[in-house]
Formats: structure tokens, sequence, C-alpha cells
């Protein structure tokens, strides 16, 4: 599939006055341009980041409230449980505030839903089995409830205290909650002299697992105030790790304090002693040092895995391993189950991608939208990815079985699909989500109907180029600019995901110094050398096919990179696209 270049606007006078001001090359000067960091001191906090400059935890909205009432729970030695959530970003923000909770002296312990069973988030069947194990009087939500209205107004007339930690949407009227910890409910803007000048805290970028260790250090800072047991000794730092797997895995903006964040944690992860994730590195073969690319694709699909298929109480129960020994079967099970998610996975996108190629018009078909009984409901979200992916239009997949099927779809940009969905209304059970990513349930009988509408909707919405997928490009650049010097400088932007894309550039009117290689067993991947005249570096094409390769004068977009081999470090570049320069 061929993509529609964007290349970012070039500010040369701009560039050249921070390069001058902060020491920096004009290509680092543009790429943190492209980013919307045009203020020095900001670029400086931007380029080094650190704890100290995380904010005052106490800003994010109702904290003081949750605190106090958790203060109130120990002092009484009254029990808790914490109610989370089955995906990375709900085990590993569980994990962590039952880890702190109980090394300070709370009564605490943890349930995860059964995704098959109790659904998603703060669902009454959920809860009512949650305190069937649990009869406790206070109930601490996590990664959900931000949108349980009935449930959390039920658990009120029963006399369970909630307090809501969350960083999804929230209901308007907003659930009944003795606190609602959630960025999203907005909080005054106040500024803290030891911050940029011009920045206020938000705490919008935060998933879960961020605000899970806000909550933890707001803890030990009222408790050390308080002179709570245990507190003035209490290190926060080891808790990062599991702070950057859930930032990683839950692909929220890796800005502001996530920066900070993901950056520490995963020093941190290079070092812990943690056994679970010791276990999963293992299991997983991963390498010595991590980087976010090893978390995303190698240690969350893993926790993910049991959660998808049932229940996420295994990959609790991995992180919360004391020693090794109790670590490793757990481990060895979850890349068990992931082997059995990705079969699952692999057998419906097949079957997906097949029936879409079959009748797939693309002056028509403007949206996706394909169920089946039985198609496995925890891997649809995937599966619909994969669809977008091969496709390029939103992608709605839906499985399961009995008289309400449930679906996971994916959108691209210009297309709101929480937005459609609401205008699908009539035909639907339930939905919700948000522009990129939405859920539904739905009669299957109407599945038919819902194509109709979206595409009616979509038609509407979407111009051609909308569905030809964009590679944003963050400069042009000669390749005698790239040596390993200079990508020893960029490394500086990382770590990359979310918010902080990967660089990306272009260089045009390339020739070949000598004849392309094809590689793989298949031959499906392609070795160039790619000259402009003044440098010549080699470019790796992965999944190049058997379409032709660039011949003479073309332009090229790719990712650069350092390839190490034999004890040798040389440039290299992962071609993303190619094609004819202009004459």
């Amino acid at each position: 599939m061929k993509f529609r270049w964007t290349l970012a606007t070039p500010q040369p006078l701009l560039t050249g006055q921070l390069a001058a001001q902060l020491k920096i090359s004009p290509l680092l000067a543009q790429c943190l341009l492209n980013r919307g960091l045009s203020e020095p001191t900001a670029i400086e906090k931007f380029l080094v980041p650190r704890l100290k400059n995380l904010a005052d935890p106490f800003l994010l909205p109702n904290m003081e409230a949750a605190v106090a009432r958790l203060l109130r729970a120990h002092e009484h030695e009254e029990p808790l449980v914490i109610f989370g959530d089955y995906d990375v970003d709900g085990v590993t923000s569980t994990t962590l505030i039952l880890e702190v909770l109980r090394k300070l002296g709370w009564r605490a312990e943890a349930y995860l839903p059964n995704r098959m069973d109790e659904g998603y988030g703060l669902s009454r069947d959920g809860v009512e089995n949650c305190l069937k194990k649990f009869p406790v009087k206070l109930l601490l939500a996590v990664d959900c409830g931000s949108t349980a209205v009935e449930t959390i107004a039920w658990l009120k007339q029963n006399g369970v205290d909630v307090i809501v930690l969350d960083h999804h949407q929230v209901s308007n009227p907003p659930p009944a909650a003795v606190a609602l910890v959630n960025p999203q409910v907005g909080i005054q803007a106040l500024a803290c002299a030891e911050q940029p000048k011009g920045w206020t805290p938000t705490f919008t970028e935060l998933c879960s697992a961020g605000l899970a260790f806000k909550l933890a250090h707001a803890l030990v800072k009222r408790g050390r105030e308080t002179g709570l047991p245990g507190a003035a000794e209490f290190d926060l730092r080891p808790l990062l790790d599991l702070v950057a797997l859930g930032t990683i895995a839950d692909l929220v903006p890796l800005t502001g304090e996530n920066r900070i964040f993901v950056t520490a944690g995963l020093e941190r992860l290079n070092v812990t002693r943690r056994a679970g994730i010791l276990a999963l590195k293992e299991v997983a073969q991963s390498p010595e040092k991590l980087g976010t690319h090893d978390i995303g694709f190698q240690l969350a699909p893993r926790l993910n895995a049991a959660g998808r298929l049932e229940t996420a109480e295994e990959s609790l129960r991995l992180l919360l391993a004391e020693t090794l020994e109790e670590a490793l079967p757990l481990a060895q099970n979850l890349d068990a189950r992931n082997r059995e998610r990705q079969n699952i996975e692999r057998g419906i996108v097949e079957q997906v991608a097949g029936l879409v190629r079959s009748k797939f018009d693309a002056q028509k078909d403007f949206v996706i939208v394909e169920g089946q009984l039985l198609w496995h409901i925890g891997v649809v979200g995937i599966v619909a990815s994969r669809v977008l992916q091969e496709f390029y239009r939103p992608t709605l997949i839906i499985g399961g079985e009995g008289g309400h099927w449930r679906g996971s779809g994916r959108s691209v940009a210009g297309f709101d699909l929480a937005a459609a969905l609401r205008e699908c209304d009539d035909l639907l059970v339930k939905h919700g989500g948000h522009a990129m990513a939405a859920g539904l349930t739905i009669a299957p009988e109407n599945i038919d109907r819902l194509r109709e509408r979206l595409n009616e909707l979509a038609k509407r919405a979407l111009k051609p180029e909308d569905l030809q997928p964009p590679l944003r490009l963050d400069a042009e650049v000669q390749l005698a600019d790239l040596n390993l010097d200079s990508l020893a400088e960029l490394e500086k932007l990382k770590p990359t995901g979310q918010g902080n894309p990967a660089l990306q550039f272009c260089a045009r009117k390339l020739t070949q110094k000598k004849p392309p290689l094809r590689m793989g067993a298949k031959k499906q991947h392609a070795k160039l050398w790619v000259t402009d005249g003044t440098a010549t570096h080699e470019a790796v094409w992965w999944n190049a096919g058997d379409g032709a390769l660039p011949a003479e004068n073309f332009d090229l977009a790719f990712a650069p990179g350092v390839n190490e081999f034999n004890g040798k470090r040389a440039v290299q570049l992962k071609v993303l696209d190619w094609r004819q320069a202009d004459v």
C-alpha cells in the first residue's frame, strides 16, 4: 500500500536559532519543533526528563478526598478491595497500589473481572462477585469506573464507599464516588514555581499506571506529614517498572509526565529484581536492555493474553510473585496463553481478510464491518487493527453467541468512530469509546444495517485522500547528514511512541550504488545500497513483497537506525516507502 507523504514544514530561521542557543544540530531542532517544542526551557526539560520535575500529586482533582478516605480506612483497620481491569494498564496499576497499601499497613485485596462472564469495567455482575469474595465497605476502582453511574449508586445504597482512579472519559453526570480521581474532570490552572515557565500540569496524558504512582506518591507524602508508620523510609522508585509497563502498553502519549515515567521506568526495568518481570523477560527471550518496542511487542502481549481470553488473575499473581521459582511457571503459562491468543487471532484475521478481499470495492466501501458467530470477543479489537492496516478503512469486528454479540472497532483520522456509533444508537444495545477506538454490543441481525449506516456516515465525512494512510516525515535530509554521531544525538528524543513518534525522514533523487539483494526464505525482504552522490547507506526493506524495487532517481522515506554486526556499527535505513523522483 502506497502512503500519502506529509513532510513537516521546514523552519530554517527558528531551527538555526534553537540550534545555536541549545548547542544542538539544526536537524534535532527541527524535530523538536515538529513536536510542538520551541521554548528553550521546555526543550531542556524534554531532552533530560527528571523525576524531580513531576508535579505535586495533590494537583490532581479529588486526590485530597481519596487520600483522606484511605487514611481513615488505615486508622480504623478497615479492609478494602481494589477492583481493577484486565488489560496491562489495569493489572500494573492494581499491582502497584496493592503493593504500596500492603507495605504501609492497609488490609487490602484485589479483584480483576472476567472478560467473558462479567464484561468490561465496573459492571454490576463484576462488583457483586467481588463483594461475595471480599465483603468490604471500601472499594477502589482502578482503570475503570468513570461512567459506572448505576453500579456506584447501587454500591452507595449498600453502604460501600467507592474511590475511582481512572483516566477514561467521565459520564455526564459523573458517578457519585467518594472521590473521582481522573484528569478528565479538570483541575484549576495551578502552576508550581519549580515547574517550567508557562507550564501547568493537566495530567491528561497519564494512564492508570501513572495515576496509581501519583496516588502512591500522595499517600507517602501525606503519610510522612502525619507520621504514618513506614512512610518516612518508603522508596517509590522501584514502582517505576510497573508504571513504564502500563504506560507503554496502553499507548498513551509519551509526553508530559509520561515521558518522565517511561524514561525512569525503562532504567528501572533494566535493573529490576521483580521476579515476575524477570520471568517474563526470560520466556519472551527479551534483550538484556529493554526499549519501548520490546515492552509493546514482547512483554505486554503476554501480560494481556490471559485477560483477553478469560481473566487476568494470573498476570496479577505474576507481578506480585516474590521468587523466580514462583514466577516462572506463571510466565510460562502466560506465554502459552499468548500463543493460543495469536492462533485465535490469526484464524479470525484470515477469515475476515478473505471475506473483505472477495468483495472489497475501494470506491464504495468506506467502512468495514464483519461479524460471525463464535468469533472470540477477546481478540476482535486486535483483529480490527490488523484489518485496518491492510485496507486502511475504519473497521469493526463483531463476535460472540446468543442474542447479543460484542464488537470492537478502530478508525482512521477524519472519522470519529464513537460519534458515528451514537448516530447508530437505534441499532445497538450499547456502545462507547472515543474517536479512534470504540466498542459495542449488538443483536446479530442488525450487523448488515449497521454496515450500511456507517458507510453512509463515512462517505459524508471522509475525502478520498483520507483513505490513503499518511506517512508523516520529520525532515528532508542529505544522506551525509546521517552518521553515528548525528544518530546518537537524535537518540535524545527517545523514548518514542504515541505523541512523540519515532523519527522518519526522506531523501530525494537517490540511485542504487549496486544491485539490490532479495532476502528471506520467500525472498520477501530486500537490501538496498542507496546514494545521493554525497554518501551511501545500506537500506533494508522488510516485507517488501514481490513488487518493484526502487531503480534510478527515486525518493525514499525511511526510519534511521544503527546496524550492529560482528562488533561493527553502521548507519542503516529502514525503508518505509519509495516513489519515483520528479525529474
